[in-house]
């Protein structure tokens, strides 16, 4: 099973809102990145992701899950190759991870959000999983 990071302005889309889409989740559409698009392809249903607000909040603020894996995102022009995942909400982070904290932990420095701070959707190891888990106060 993979892991992986997506971010969003919680003014667009927060964690507030996945959570009050229920079981039926949200398309997580919108993304118009080649390297973000092929993430977005590898995921897998069942797969948990953490739900990364940016903007003034830049934190991992919950845990979600993939849905349903790739279809063509509803938002794209007519033949454009853009896809979106069906995204659920899992569970909120007792402690917000902050993007700070992140970078000042040591075993963190090749996380993808440190060396590739503009992609808005990345895979995260499982080493990395576990210790933003244990920061944010739940076990991985």
């Amino acid at each position: 099973m993979a892991y992986w990071l997506m971010k969003t302005e919680p003014e667009e889309f927060s964690w507030d809102d996945q959570v009050k889409r229920g079981a039926k989740g949200e398309p997580w559409s919108g993304v118009r990145n080649f390297a973000a698009r092929k993430h977005l392809q590898a995921m897998k249903k069942g797969e948990k992701f953490f739900f990364y607000h940016t903007g003034d909040e830049k934190q991992v603020v919950g845990i979600g899950e993939i849905i349903k894996e790739a279809f063509a995102d509803p938002t794209a022009e007519k033949g454009e190759p853009w896809v979106a995942v069906q995204t659920g909400a899992g569970e909120s982070l007792p402690k917000p991870v902050t993007l700070a904290a992140v970078k000042a932990e040591p075993k963190l420095k090749n996380m993808a959000l440190v060396k590739y701070g503009r992609l808005s959707v990345q895979p995260v190891t499982d080493a990395e999983w576990k210790l933003v888990c244990k920061m944010g106060g739940m076990k991985g």
